[in-house]
């Protein structure tokens, strides 16, 4: 139902092809003619049939409008490889994420730049990251402000190959109980409940979004675009190396071109000694850019 069907054939095409027989009587008689027939009868494979490449081509038109549509239904997200990268696009919401392993050196400013802005965030960290018991006072405070806390896996493990993505790196039994373990550490700060989950180095494939799903978890990843996520890079890296006014520079960028609405904007909550350039320093002016555009933030679990 709701298919295209092939239309009118000239009548020379239709007299000439065997084994056609109405099945009804022509409810189009008067408007036939010898040069054009039209019938809406399953006895007649020329002009009723219906056609595959026509009705897919539909399909995609119409999913395009559907995505363009400000009235389209709210989650309808955006998946890859069997992760959410991207919310609900209908309104001007984003969701601002931090990953975190061995580094913490922007948490205190990024903590403060974001009380004073009254909005909060979502932070995914290693079982590492827990346990580290020098960054215990800030994921502390950063519970206590009411951020979302989640899981980044336990001991940053690299799920899948970089060059083959569906060759994996981990069995099921090694990848189940390493997440287990990150989540006994949020439990120690009273976090029982982090249905989100973000994985290593931001990779994976959809046997990790499978595997996620069979602990009870949703997987999430950053929203492509920017270059937000290559805020860890240091010079002595070279080409691979992108300065904080670049980043900055690309989500400016992005948002005048496709807008931001839905986007699930990664960031680094610290970076290797060796970067100078930190991005996070660059927050409150990123925030205070996209609140004067209308832009809401909302933790993972809001924006989701």
């Amino acid at each position: 139902d709701g298919a295209l069907v092939d239309g009118p054939v000239y009548g020379s095409i239709f007299r000439s092809l065997r084994g056609l027989q109405l099945l009804h009587a022509d409810q189009y008689a008067e408007f036939q003619s010898d040069f054009v027939v039209y019938h809406d009868d399953a006895g007649d494979y020329s002009t009723n049939e219906p056609t595959m490449d026509g009705t897919a081509s539909l399909i995609y038109l119409l999913a395009e409008k559907e995505a363009e549509s400000p009235h389209r239904k709210k989650n309808a997200f955006t998946v890859d490889h069997g992760a959410i990268t991207r919310g609900d696009r209908s309104g001007k919401e984003i969701s601002l994420v931090f990953t975190g392993d061995e580094f913490a050196d922007g948490g205190e400013f990024i903590a403060s730049s974001l009380l004073k802005e009254k909005i909060k965030a979502s932070f995914f960290l290693t079982g590492n990251f827990y346990r580290n018991k020098a960054f215990k006072p800030l994921i502390k405070k950063l519970k206590n402000e009411g951020h979302y806390l989640g899981s980044h896996s336990d001991k940053h493990l690299l799920y899948a190959d970089w060059t083959k993505r569906d060759s994996l790196l981990v069995t099921h039994e090694e990848f189940r109980k390493d997440l287990a373990a990150s989540y006994r550490e949020l439990n120690k700060f009273g976090i029982d409940k982090a249905p989100y989950f973000l994985p290593p180095y931001e990779w994976y494939n959809d046997s990790i979004a499978a595997w996620s799903r069979e602990m009870g978890l949703t997987l999430v990843n950053y929203s492509p675009g920017t270059r937000s996520n290559a805020d860890y890079t240091w010079p002595e890296m070279g080409k691979a190396y992108i300065s904080s006014g670049t980043i900055l520079q690309s989500i400016n960028d992005y948002e005048i071109q496709k807008t931001l609405n839905g986007f699930i904007l990664l960031v680094h909550i610290g970076t290797d000694p060796r970067r100078k350039d930190k991005f996070y320093l660059k927050l409150p002016e990123l925030i205070e850019t996209l609140k004067a555009k209308g832009y809401q933030f909302k933790r993972i679990d809001e924006l989701l």
